[in-house]
């Protein structure tokens, strides 16, 4: 589970985060490839890669290269968690570690709220399934964990699983849970 400042600092870019989610869906790809997916420059592109890979995040995929020119990139497969607490003694440290957990609050939203301005054909294709929920829990900070690795364990079983070949087509799907404590 990585948590140090590179790492935090590598999530707290929103494009960097993005290109993570795009190595996590399609699989290794190129600079070029991931520039024409995120509508950025391979320039641009390539400077977070850089900076990605420093942060232990992603790597080269040297194998799936046609000639010396051609850099393949592949997300490694490491869970990324990081402590929001600040009851650190580095307070540069818990402001980088507040940076990316709002980050990636604002990129949790935005698939939330681009699902919600779907049209009409693309939300009849999707009749059941999406789903939202909350709940008000009581509970003390270790039960919250206990009940916060119940959730990941069976996303980790549904997005590790083995997709069967049944001919269905199976479309990407994102979801999240959290839990905080909060007052009504």
């Amino acid at each position: 589970m990585p948590t140090d400042d590179r790492v935090l600092t590598a999530m707290a870019h929103p494009l960097r985060r993005r290109l993570l989610d795009v190595l996590r869906v399609d699989g290794p790809s190129t600079a070029s490839m991931l520039a024409e997916r995120t509508d950025q420059g391979v320039g641009n592109v390539s400077h977070h890669m850089r900076i990605l890979a420093e942060a232990g995040l992603v790597a080269e995929a040297p194998e799936l290269a046609r000639d010396r020119r051609e850099r393949w990139w592949r997300r490694l497969d490491r869970s990324i968690t990081w402590e929001t607490g600040g009851d650190t003694d580095d307070p540069a440290a818990d402001a980088v570690a507040l940076a990316a957990e709002s980050t990636n609050l604002d990129h949790q939203i935005r698939f939330i709220r681009a699902w919600m301005a779907a049209n009409a054909d693309e939300r009849a294709a999707w009749p059941e399934g999406p789903f939202s929920f909350d709940a008000w829990l009581r509970v003390t900070p270790a039960e919250l964990s206990a009940f916060g690795a119940e959730i990941m364990a069976v996303v980790h079983r549904w997005s590790e699983r083995d997709i069967p070949d049944d001919g269905q087509h199976r479309d990407t799907v994102f979801t999240i849970a959290r839990g905080v404590p909060a007052q009504p």
